[in-house]
């Protein structure tokens, strides 16, 4: 497998590929953070989900069935990835059983993943959607720091409502209340955790 992967290199006004193009690769992020947007009709761009070192993307329906991108893949820095070609990605789950089981695991994974997302938007208050994508950030990205919980992972406000599905300025009410409480600190793209317990409990269904 490992002769198979390449590495490429991109900056934070690149695309790893648009809305549109071709699925020609399979991609796992090496290091870095990359972006999944979507354009709207009007042509704003939203933003799906962020993609963190170790995680696969492929728009997997697409790559499996033909069809083109459904969304564009954006460094939000710079990212190092590697890639693989649909063909050699095939022949090896043709060769390796075990392979291929992983593979389902993964996209049984994403299609969970999805459908949390969906009740999320549907049932969750505005305020927990955000508490819970501070605990996944924190948790997958959080680096320690003496006063909390620091995120390495640069966003913009707008990336962070696009993601929980508000606007810009109920993402601000929200972070401006979060701040009082003393659960973050800082802004949207040098953000600090310092009470994880407490959002966790926010996140959480009561």
């Amino acid at each position: 497998m490992q002769k198979e992967l390449t590495e490429a290199h991109y900056g934070k006004n690149d695309y790893i590929f648009r809305e549109g193009d071709p699925t020609e690769y399979f991609h796992i992020v090496k290091e870095g953070t990359v972006k999944c947007v979507k354009s709207t009709p009007e042509g704003k761009e939203c933003t799906l989900k962020m993609l963190m070192p170790g995680d696969l993307f492929c728009c997997d329906a697409a790559a499996f069935d033909g069809t083109a991108h459904p969304g564009s893949a954006q460094p939000m820095g710079d990212v190092s990835i590697l890639r693989m070609s649909k063909k050699a990605y095939f022949e090896m789950l043709r060769r390796s059983p075990d392979a291929a089981i992983e593979v389902i695991k993964y996209l049984g994974h994403r299609l969970n993943e999805a459908q949390e997302k969906t009740k999320d938007l549907a049932l969750d208050r505005a305020d927990q959607r955000r508490a819970s994508l501070l605990v996944d950030l924190a948790t997958r990205n959080g680096i320690k720091d003496p006063n909390g919980i620091r995120l390495t992972v640069r966003m913009t406000r707008q990336d962070m409502a696009n993601m929980v599905g508000i606007t810009t300025e109920t993402a601000i009410r929200i972070m401006s209340r979060f701040k009082r409480d003393r659960l973050v600190s800082g802004t949207a793209n040098r953000l600090l955790i310092r009470n994880l317990p407490g959002l966790k409990a926010l996140a959480s269904p009561s």
